[in-house]
């Protein structure tokens, strides 16, 4: 008889949109890395044992093709913590239906738990005082982080809860799309899920940034011409940008803790 594959014991799957997948923490050679790949470096460390990790986040993804596609595919690999954030850029779309999202939410969260692994729900961070229509989106993050914060607590799961982070909120933590998090915004969050999860991050990574200015009227000119307009043309053709995109890491990756 075959010997049985080797389980590390903790094994950790993140599902989710670009927050998850690590856009805007771009890798020399075009990988992203981000919050989740920290995170699983951070439970190496911290434990020091090495253990499986698997990401099948991809940018773009509205919470029904989260759920649908990622959900079931990452239970088949039997984790023991199960990241969950989406619902983002639902939230970014005119009409939201935000009770629709969190009973979605709810359904995903105990699934997992019902599947024997610990589900870990994260609010994404709050990127509205540079994103056109801020104001209005920032009213629906508030509101899905209320409800993120009673649902979690009535499930008894762990939440952290990014959006009310208020230094992730300034400026310096976002990257030129001002969509998605810099390097140092996405140390922040792995930080904060560390902490959540009841782990200190490695005390190498950079979590602070020094302030930046605000936007002059040509730099938010260019930022429409590179960043807005190219949205807007993917909503209106239908398309989005993790069209033809696969998981990043679909199988189990073995993470091994530093010395």
């Amino acid at each position: 008889m075959a010997d049985a594959e080797p389980r590390a014991a903790i094994r950790y799957v993140a599902i989710g949109d670009s927050f998850t997948e690590g856009v805007g923490d771009e890798l020399p050679g075009g990988r992203v890395r981000g919050w989740a790949d920290l995170v699983a470096q951070g439970l190496a460390d911290a434990t020091g044992e090495p253990i499986q990790y698997a990401n099948f986040a991809i940018r773009g993804r509205l919470l029904a093709r989260i759920i649908g596609e990622q959900l079931e595919a990452a239970l088949e690999l039997e984790p023991t913590l199960v990241s969950f954030n989406g619902g983002g850029n639902d939230m970014l779309r005119p009409g939201t239906d935000v009770p629709w999202i969190v009973a979605e939410t709810e359904r995903a969260l105990i699934r997992i738990r019902e599947a024997g692994a610990e589900p870990l729900l994260l609010a994404g961070a709050n990127p509205t005082i540079g994103i056109p229509r801020g104001a209005q989106v920032k009213v629906k993050g508030d509101q899905m982080t209320r409800a993120a914060g009673v649902l979690a607590e009535a499930l008894g799961i762990r939440f952290c809860d990014n959006w009310s982070d208020p230094v992730l909120a300034r400026r310096e933590y976002w990257s030129h799309d001002r969509l998605h998090l810099a390097p140092v915004g996405h140390a922040r969050v792995a930080a904060n899920v560390l902490r959540t999860l009841g782990y200190a991050n490695p005390t190498d990574w950079i979590l602070d940034a020094d302030p930046i200015p605000t936007p002059t009227r040509r730099e938010d000119l260019r930022y429409a011409r590179e960043h807005v307009l190219p949205w807007i043309k993917r909503r209106l053709t239908g398309r989005s940008s993790g069209d033809g995109r696969t998981a990043k890491f679909p199988t189990w990756e073995w993470i091994e803790p530093r010395s």
